[in-house]
């Protein structure tokens, strides 16, 4: 059972488990949920806050060793004092979530049919460190266009799922669920729920996710979005190469080519650390997570600067309390650990070479950290069938700019419904 809290406090049963007396629901039940954290555990994030031991201040001007001491005192400060969780519990618990227990592990989603009968069905995937809580906002626009600018034909019913080990998803206690599993427990998932043709969509590991149910292409899978590209799949051999051993650019490159390039060797040289603590030691970094929630703020915080459009201040992309409302879920969940270890699972799994031959839609955000032309994204996708670079938005798509994310998604489905 997912838990809303803390290992050391009771977890939360869902509402259809509550009803029954406690007792686990059949094995493919549907089972109603809602977010709610036992008092006790808010206390216990407060008592924390309040204790917390601070590092010396950087040595630097700037964020080049990491998130600034006065910049996360700011937000810890806040957290502490005018942050809410009751108000983000509203949030999630204005839209329908359930449970559903598949291949052993109870998954968290948000399901949201469109009033419109003839919505296509879309799953929605998350990525680290992010949760449900950056694709809400889409929610409104996506299932009922026709209030935000769209028509009834653009309408989608729309599921968002927490991948196993982040959120209120459970807790994978073996290993093996790397993304080819998850991407086949979302195939379950939406034919469970009635749903014999669908779409995907993801950004991050979503869209790796995404790309793992191109690979396998269950019936139904029309096709996929992604607006984060993987780069071993899409970087030329010459240029990749180039990448690994350290030698300068090819000298043929165009000006967009070598801007890539150069960005990508950036981002190998100076930003990739983080994906190697946890592909090699989620454990050890996840003692850390657990145990104080100023670390995994950093943590989190870290990253979200790196990635948003608005480079090195997510706070001009994202509020103060959005950022908090997503830091807090893992808190609450303890799901540091847990969700870092699908860096590990990739890494441990075989690279599938089935290329994916389905129908797939690009979006390139201008603020994503890999941004390739449409020529190298032809490598990768047999069968591109929408390919658009947008003004603005970063590696938060969803999450920053919900409105022409969602005019995204209209035009690159269109096509296929």
């Amino acid at each position: 059972m997912a838990t809303a809290a803390l290992s050391m406090f009771p977890p939360v049963l869902s509402a259809a488990a509550q009803a029954d007396g406690g007792h686990p629901a059949a094995a493919d039940a549907i089972r109603p949920f809602r977010a709610h954290a036992p008092q006790a555990a808010l206390a216990d994030l407060h008592r924390r806050l309040a204790a917390t031991r601070w590092p010396d201040a950087e040595t630097v001007g700037d964020r080049s060793q990491g998130v600034q001491l006065a910049t996360l005192q700011r937000l810890v400060r806040y957290w502490a004092t005018d942050y809410d969780w009751r108000k983000a519990e509203a949030k999630l618990n204005a839209y329908p979530q359930f449970l559903m227990n598949i291949d052993g592990l109870d998954i968290h989603f948000v399901h949201v049919r469109s009033p419109h009968p003839n919505a296509l069905p879309l799953i929605m995937t998350h990525g680290w460190p992010g949760s449900v809580f950056e694709l809400l906002n889409v929610i409104g626009p996506l299932t009922n266009p026709t209030a935000h600018g769209g028509t009834a034909d653009d309408a989608f019913h729309l599921v968002i799922p927490s991948i196993p080990g982040f959120g209120y998803s459970q807790k994978p206690k073996d290993k093996g669920w790397n993304p080819d599993r998850v991407a086949r427990a979302w195939d379950v998932l939406m034919k469970r729920l009635g749903y014999t043709r669908y779409v995907s969509q993801g950004g991050d590991w979503g869209a790796i996710i995404s790309d793992a149910l191109g690979r396998q292409a269950p019936e139904g899978l029309l096709g996929i979005h992604v607006n984060r590209i993987e780069r071993a799949t899409t970087v030329p051999p010459d240029l990749a190469k180039a990448l690994r051993s350290g030698d300068p650019a090819p000298a043929n490159l165009t000006p967009e080519e070598r801007e890539v390039f150069e960005q990508t060797r950036e981002f190998l040289n100076k930003g990739l650390g983080y994906a190697s603590i946890m592909q090699t030691r989620p454990q050890t970094i996840g003692y850390g997570l657990a145990d104080s929630p100023v670390g995994l703020a950093a943590w989190i915080y870290d990253k979200q600067a790196d990635w948003v459009f608005t480079r090195g201040d997510p706070e001009k992309a994202l509020s103060r309390g959005a950022i908090l409302d997503n830091i807090t879920l893992y808190w609450l969940t303890d799901t540091g650990a847990s969700s870092g270890r699908i860096y590990w699972e990739a890494g441990a799994a075989q690279a599938s070479t089935r290329p994916i031959t389905i129908p797939v839609a690009v979006t390139i955000f201008p603020g994503e950290v890999y941004r390739p032309p449409k020529h190298w994204v032809e490598r990768a996708y047999r069968n591109l069938t929408y390919y658009n670079r947008v003004d603005k938005g970063g590696h938060f798509a969803a999450w920053e700019e919900p409105e022409l994310f969602s005019s995204e998604l209209r035009s690159a489905f269109r096509s296929l419904r």
